[in-house]
């Protein structure tokens, strides 16, 4: 098993893997592996935007030590138990406002120790803020037409001077119609206007097709 170009993340041959942190379960029927005495999960970048990230492009200037992560659209938990796995010393806030997926989550989160799941719609981030602080790392998968929007406000209220931004941007769920380039450009636009910095933008195809990644910064943290 090789590391990858992500921290917490491993490769054996085209394969992308992540510690496991919790032995012998599976989150989602992925295929588990041991090696050197190490349990590894298979991390599918068909079934993860996040996993399809770590292959397009290398990992964003993190913090030294990430403490706190804040994740918006959890659903049934299938990227945020990687996430779990990536950063098991990390308090990992995952979001969702759907009941019937919040109940697997919390199922999850009732075994994974360091995950702590929120009921509640990623547009109305003062419903949460107060108890997530400030956070390294925030992630936001949601299918809304106005995710930039969403993005900008959660950043703005809980994205750490030192923190990354990663916002999945699900074109086709902000219109039909629009040619996605004029999306994409136009919540690079929104994000940057609310003193954010896209320090890249990555195509998910063929792994997501017509998704793209937005890595975001503080300004101030831009060279």
């Amino acid at each position: 098993m090789e590391t990858a170009a992500w921290p917490g993340v491993f490769r054996e041959g085209r394969d992308l893997f992540t510690v496991n942190g919790l032995p012998g379960e599976r989150v989602y029927g992925e295929r588990l592996v041991v090696r050197d005495g190490v349990e590894y999960r298979l991390w599918d970048p068909f079934r993860s935007k996040l996993a399809a990230l770590v292959l397009r492009t290398p990992a964003p200037r993190l913090a030294s030590r990430v403490e706190t992560v804040l994740y918006l659209g959890a659903a049934h938990g299938t990227t945020v138990s990687h996430v779990s796995d990536l950063w098991p010393g990390a308090a990992i806030f995952a979001v969702e406002k759907s009941p019937t997926a919040f109940a697997r989550l919390l199922a999850l989160a009732r075994r994974r120790r360091n995950l702590f799941p929120i009921l509640a719609d990623a547009q109305l981030p003062e419903r949460y803020a107060a108890d997530v602080g400030r956070v390294e790392v925030l992630y936001q998968d949601v299918a809304q037409r106005n995710q930039a929007t969403i993005f900008a406000e959660n950043a703005r209220v809980s994205l750490a001077s030192d923190g990354v931004g990663i916002l999945m941007l699900k074109i086709r769920s902000v219109s039909q119609r629009r040619p996605a380039v004029a999306i994409v450009r136009d919540a690079r636009a929104e994000i940057e206007a609310s003193g954010f910095a896209v320090r890249s933008e990555v195509a998910l195809a063929p792994f997501a097709r017509e998704h793209a990644a937005l890595l975001v910064a503080p300004r101030s943290t831009v060279r």
